[in-house]
């Protein structure tokens, strides 16, 4: 029996048929409909459905591409280069709309990925606990808590006024927690965002107990979720909620007192000797959570939705891409401390001459159909939130937290080191980490949300004038097709 229900405003069941599953690069298998009454009536079905909420998540119009690619082109350092509203010219502009592709796709898609996890989570109580044993049905549970954890991070991160506005006390998201499987369950009212957030820490805290702290398979370490992987999310969110202490309480079990910074428990998580590595051998250490691609029909981000197709040059200037986002040349690539013998240099491109000049970002190299793995977290990230929320919670010039950056930056540029020394202030030493959070994690979706968790104004580029907190669009407005379904949302 077909019991597949498209609903606007979130997609009902989609079930996936009986196969064997691919654990190591999680590919979602071909759609098929099956029963309710059998959805989860062998452990070959849990497990397809398990692996169907990865699919989910890593689609292009979500984390597989366009999430992480509007973080960015929010922000400062890009270029719009082709005015396309479909590639997010008018994200780059700050001036979407409530129609606009990007404000109703990634709201379908992202409520999409927290609807099949609830159907998951239902459909394990309702009996699939009972097939695959309490062990398997623990750990299945707590990927799936994950994986929504991260779905309604990422919709705060857009839709939704920052914590810091409020200590959140504004209007969050829908939070849907039961499975929607017809007509008729549309209407709820925003929480606000700071019921939306003590969610997402529930998850993410049932998810560290539930998920195992490592997986035979190497690959599954990096696309699979473990221990590491909800403590890792855990310290972003609570950097995001300006909750520094929390942020250090995670962080310590995964990050050593010194150097090298590497985690004691579960996954072996530290820094790869060379950032290169970490974009071409794809299962690697630094890398705790990835979304992998295949060439595989239905297992790439699909037609404009990559990293490369928005970030490369076209052929025509020796890229791989389309050429639709530009560096900005009075972005972070202008930045005199970056200095030209550090690695992270290797992923800019330089094309044309004279006043016609233009550099590019190549960190994905992949060539169609773009299957470069789109990094969720890694490793350098929790120690730039860890060496944060030390100097933030201090006020002071904290020796750990430079000896993390220092870390992060002599990974790259082994000719600077940071001391004490180089910091006059807690403030300047906040400011320094902010800026090598620009320059590591350039083009990997993070932009948006420093801004937006400080509150702060997001500078000019180009055309584009700055945005203040204060002003319209400094937050998405709400999807036009879940204010017309939902009779209770209300708009930014």
């Amino acid at each position: 029996m077909k019991n597949t229900l498209k609903y606007s405003l979130v997609v009902g069941m989609t079930l996936l048929g009986a196969s064997s599953c691919n654990r190591d690069l999680l590919t979602p298998l071909p759609q098929t409909a099956v029963s309710d009454a059998s959805a989860f009536s062998t452990t070959t079905r849990v497990q397809t459905q398990l692996l169907s909420l990865y699919g989910a998540l890593k689609d292009g119009n979500f984390y597989g591409g366009r999430y992480v690619i509007y973080g960015d082109i929010r922000g400062e350092e890009f270029i719009n280069e082709t005015s396309n509203l479909v590639t997010g010219s008018d994200v780059w502009g700050l001036n979407a709309t409530n129609s606009a592709t990007a404000v109703v796709n990634l709201w379908y898609y992202a409520y999409l990925t927290i609807n099949k996890c609830n159907i998951f989570i239902d459909g394990m109580a309702a009996g699939g606990t009972t097939v695959v044993g309490a062990d398997a049905s623990a750990k299945y549970i707590a990927e799936a808590k994950l994986i929504r954890a991260l779905s309604y991070y990422s919709l705060l991160q857009y839709y939704a006024r920052p914590y810091a506005d409020g200590n959140g006390n504004k209007p969050g998201v829908p939070l849907r927690l039961n499975g929607i499987k017809g007509v008729g369950q549309s209407n709820l009212a925003r929480s606000t965002v700071s019921e939306v957030y003590a969610q997402i820490l529930k998850d993410l805290n049932d998810a560290e107990t539930g998920l195992p702290s490592t997986y035979t398979a190497a690959s599954d370490n990096t696309t699979r979720a473990h221990k590491n992987t909800a403590i890792a999310l855990k310290t972003r969110v609570y950097l995001t909620m300006q909750n520094y202490a929390s942020v250090i309480t995670e962080a310590n079990k995964i990050v050593s007192a010194t150097a090298p910074f590497k985690a004691s428990t579960g996954v072996a998580n530290q820094l790869q000797p060379d950032i290169t590595t970490v974009f071409t051998t794809y299962a690697n250490t630094e890398s705790i959570f990835s979304m992998p691609m295949t060439s595989t029909t239905g297992d790439f981000p699909g037609t404009q939705n990559q990293l490369a197709y928005y970030y490369s040059p076209n052929t025509a200037n020796g890229g791989i891409g389309n050429g639709e986002y530009s560096l900005n040349p009075k972005g972070i690539i202008a930045e005199p401390t970056w200095t030209a013998t550090d690695k992270r240099r290797s992923f800019i491109k330089q094309s044309g001459t004279g006043t016609a000049v233009k550099n590019w970002l190549i960190k994905y190299k992949a060539p169609s159909p773009y299957t470069d793995w789109v990094p969720v977290i890694r490793y350098s990230e929790v120690l730039l939130n860890l060496a944060e929320a030390k100097v933030r919670s201090t006020n002071t010039v904290d020796a750990q937290a430079v000896a993390l950056l220092s870390a992060v930056r002599s990974r790259s540029d082994a000719a600077t080191t940071f001391t004490a020394a180089n910091f006059a202030t807690s403030a300047d030493l906040a400011n320094a980490i902010l800026l090598e959070r620009r320059i590591e994690f350039l083009g990997e979706g993070l932009r948006n949300n420093d801004l937006m968790r400080l509150l702060q104004t997001i500078p000019a580029k180009g055309t584009v004038p700055a945005k203040a907190p204060t002003e319209p669009n400094y937050i998405w407005p709400i999807s036009a097709s879940e204010l017309a379904l939902n009779n209770l949302a209300t708009d930014n």
